[in-house]
């Protein structure tokens, strides 16, 4: 079954854009029709979602990056993520009378990594300044944007947080959200942006806007300085990999998630998907009890492998995913899904884009939650993120916070490639959600052939925990059957308004090599578009 999305695949040849709304969709793809390639496009995208998609992305948050190289046939991986201020502490969270880390607020807030991301990106790969990148954003938040449905649902869900400090009314009209239809402007952001296309990211990370960012935070009880700013980094990573039935499925190594995807593949290659059929509890079964085994490990051992040994080797084996495929029961649910012992080895946005060249941009782009950590900083504008609530309080864990580290983070974009060619640039935003989205996607596409558009049209689910969610529309025996099987099942009703409730918001490109078309789609269950030329 599908989500009923009433939408065809989008066709092209000379350049497509698929994210998760049309004017930013448009701003990228005018980068195309210049002559600005996928990296250029994927930037001002992003750039614009920043405007256009508050809540969701900006400034203020970070950026992970896959790029498909067409002429040397090579997949690289920029890591925007940033790193918790070095004066963050477990022992002064247990002292202020924290028991885990807060989810909002001044000590949730880590280093933004998102501007010397852009500005990497477009410096290493792209072909346009990233003054030229941010100028339809400017346009827009100065201009001003009609507010499309469900941003504007989103955002005004979040007019409390908004509204808690002062500074948030710069993200509200007269105390309030904007409505769908409505036109808004964002004029201090709008400076902030112009500040940084005069000055790059220098001018983000040091002088007046960086002190308003940390004098802001200290204020407010949280570590980030000047200094943490100051001596931010993106960094260049070699991607990780595996291969599902013949194809190559590519994402950043962690501190992100997309390992998770990547062993749940491994996981799940080994049964007959799909002769089990693709809305079958079968099915469902199997992807489910792969994601529960991969989050276990996640949660396990994922962090900054800058700053702690993590086993990616033995994680992305094919080896290791034989014996954790072993504890599938295929009539039964697992109680609780262990991690396995490993010895170590040698709301967000997502914008896919490829040009005419066959080159691809898989960027994702966050501030985690909607309007991140609730913070705004005085007179400029930008949302600062939480992703430092990610960090785990127990001083023996690999995850644990320390100064100067970067968090397990959910942000993933990913590529798939086929003979080594590119085939698909794909992301699924939301959380958790990623990594089993990604998972779906990919088995929607090479176990039972859909297109882009089908392949995110397909009903969904999302294992929470030890229970699991399904979209309304599932078939009752399918429920009916999980639920039999020993599997704590919800089931979702309603509209969905803004990700039918946590099922994600995905993008997908794909690439036929013998006659160069492009095939998107754009996630029904958001208000983007996939547009192409």
């Amino acid at each position: 079954m599908f989500f009923n999305s009433r939408r065809s695949t989008v066709h092209a040849t000379r350049g497509m854009v698929a994210t998760s709304q049309p004017l930013a969709a448009m701003a990228g793809l005018r980068i195309l029709m210049a002559g600005g390639n996928a990296v250029d496009a994927a930037v001002a995208t992003a750039a614009t979602l920043n405007v256009v998609e508050p809540m969701s992305t900006g400034v203020g948050g970070d950026v992970f990056a896959l790029i498909w190289k067409a002429a040397e046939k090579d997949v690289v991986a920029l890591n925007g993520s940033g790193r918790t201020p070095m004066a963050a502490s477990i022992d002064d969270l247990r002292a202020k009378g924290h028991r885990q880390m807060p989810g909002f607020g001044p000590l949730s807030v880590s280093v933004p990594g998102t501007v010397h991301g852009w500005e990497v990106l477009l410096e290493s790969e792209g072909t346009i300044s990233l003054a030229d990148a941010l100028q339809p954003a400017i346009e827009y938040a100065e201009q001003g944007f009609p507010v499309s449905d469900i941003i504007g649902f989103q955002w005004q869900q979040q007019e409390e947080k908004l509204a808690a400090l002062p500074s948030g009314q710069e993200l509200l009209t007269k105390g309030r959200a904007p409505r769908e239809g409505e036109m808004m402007r964002l004029p201090t952001l709008a400076k902030t942006l112009r500040t940084v296309a005069e000055g790059g990211s220098e001018a983000f990370y040091k002088g007046p806007i960086a002190q308003a960012m940390a004098n802001f935070v200290q204020e407010q009880g949280g570590w980030l300085t000047e200094e943490d700013l100051a001596i931010h980094h993106s960094d260049w990573d070699e991607p990780i990999k595996t291969d599902y039935r013949g194809v190559t499925c590519w994402e950043c190594p962690p501190n992100g998630q997309g390992i998770i995807a990547l062993e749940a593949l491994n996981i799940v290659e080994g049964f007959d998907i799909a002769g089990m059929g693709s809305q079958s509890a079968d099915r469902y079964h199997h992807l489910i009890e792969a994601t529960r085994l991969g989050f276990a490990d996640g949660f396990e051992y994922l962090a900054d492998p800058r700053c702690v040994d993590v086993p990616i080797e033995t994680w992305t084996s094919k080896k290791y995913a034989d014996g954790r495929r072993s504890l599938i029961d295929p009539m039964r649910a697992m109680d609780t899904a262990p991690y396995g012992k490993m010895v170590p080895g040698s709301d967000t946005v997502y914008i896919s884009v490829i040009d005419g060249e066959g080159n691809a941009c898989s960027l994702i782009n966050s501030v985690f939650a909607n309007f991140g950590s609730g913070l705004v900083a005085p007179g400029t504008g930008i949302v600062l993120h939480n992703r430092a609530s990610l960090f785990s309080l127990d001083p023996e864990h690999p995850n644990a916070l320390t100064g100067g580290k970067r968090p397990f983070h959910t942000i993933i974009p990913a590529l798939a490639t086929r003979d080594d060619e590119l085939w698909l640039s794909y992301g699924v935003m939301g959380g958790f959600m990623q990594p089993q989205g990604h998972l779906q996607v990919i088995t929607n596409m090479v176990d039972f052939g859909m297109d882009s558009q089908s392949a995110l049209d397909a009903l969904r689910f999302q294992v929470v925990g030890d229970s699991v969610w399904l979209e309304g529309d599932v078939d009752n025996d399918v429920a009916t059957e999980l639920h039999r099987r020993g599997h704590r099942v919800n089931v979702m009703h309603g509209p969905g308004r803004g990700g039918a409730g946590g099922m994600g918001g995905g993008q997908a490109i794909s690439r036929n090599p013998e006659n160069g078309v492009l095939s998107g789609g754009s996630e029904p269950r958001k208000d983007g578009a996939a547009v192409g030329w």
